[in-house]
């Protein structure tokens, strides 16, 4: 993990690279949670047996879980010091490459974007890489807008 001692210090890292983070298995009880938590139960993600024969070989998760694992993946990217508090401000660009197979694995990367002043703040742009362990291509590529308070 990168520790910043400050939104200045954090600032002058734009364009750095920081990660990888810890692999984290995608099992099929996450994902069975997942499809509870938002109704979500389309057989790809939680019906083994059908998705055996199905396009993927198997069950996988849903692209909205890979995407809500990005505040797992970011707390292990990087950490900014003297802040009051970090806020989720929204999303520019969010790309879901290739599926992500219970069982697998999968970390982030992230690249530090522009960082610039806002009202009441400092907002970030940060590009964040879900990689699947073994696999050619990223699960997912995430441009995510991070507002800091001081």
């Amino acid at each position: 993990m990168e520790v910043f001692g400050s939104l200045d210090e954090f600032a002058s890292a734009a364009g750095r690279e920081l990660g990888p983070t810890d692999w984290l298995e995608i099992t099929q009880d996450r994902v069975d949670l997942f499809a509870d938590a938002t109704g979500d139960h389309q057989w790809i993600h939680v019906d083994p047996d059908r998705a055996a024969t199905g396009p993927f070989g198997g069950t996988i998760a849903h692209g909205l879980l890979t995407l809500s694992l990005l505040p797992h993946f970011m707390h292990q990217l990087y950490l900014v010091d003297g802040i009051a508090m970090a806020i989720n401000y929204g999303l520019n660009k969010v790309r879901f490459i290739s599926p992500v197979p219970v069982g697998a694995k999968i970390r982030a990367r992230g690249v530090v974007g522009d960082v610039s002043a806002v009202s009441g703040g400092t907002q970030a742009i940060m590009t964040t890489t879900i990689e699947i362990d073994g696999a050619e291509k990223p699960a997912a590529v995430i441009e995510s807008i991070i507002r800091y308070v001081g």
